[in-house]
């Protein structure tokens, strides 16, 4: 496949195809005789995978990382339990972290429902403070 039709295929756009390969994270495919590179058709779900993960809060290190766990990860398997224990620990703080946020913003929301003398919200009392200078 050409460069065009992967980005596309990928939802990336071909700049951003060429950085991943410049970064390690796709391989560099080979050209055709008529030196267009020419990708395998895995390329397409490898690029989903690093948007999607990209999406979900993944640095590109981070992404770099989960691809070389998938490939075998370090020669010791000790050394890809304590990368995979280590990432899953950073996930379930981010997961906590995503709840808290989820609860307050459900707390504004019900505030919101509520006649504006009725509301006590921390966010709105900072609003009206601010007006009120």
């Amino acid at each position: 496949m050409r460069t065009s039709e992967v980005a596309g295929r990928s939802g990336v756009n071909t700049e951003t195809l060429r950085y991943y390969e410049r970064r390690g994270l796709l391989e560099q495919p080979p050209r055709t005789p008529g030196g267009y590179r020419d990708y395998p058709v895995g390329a397409v779900g490898l690029l989903r995978f690093i948007k999607r993960a990209q999406d979900l809060g993944f640095t590109l290190d981070e992404v770099e990382e989960l691809l070389h766990l998938d490939a075998g990860g370090p020669d010791s398997c000790d050394a890809a339990r304590a990368l995979a224990e280590q990432r899953q620990a950073d996930l379930a703080a981010r997961i906590r972290d995503l709840q808290r946020m989820h609860d307050s913003l459900a707390e504004l929301v019900a505030t919101c429902d509520l006649p504006r003398a009725d509301r006590r919200c921390a966010l709105l009392e900072a609003i009206d403070q601010e007006a009120g200078r």
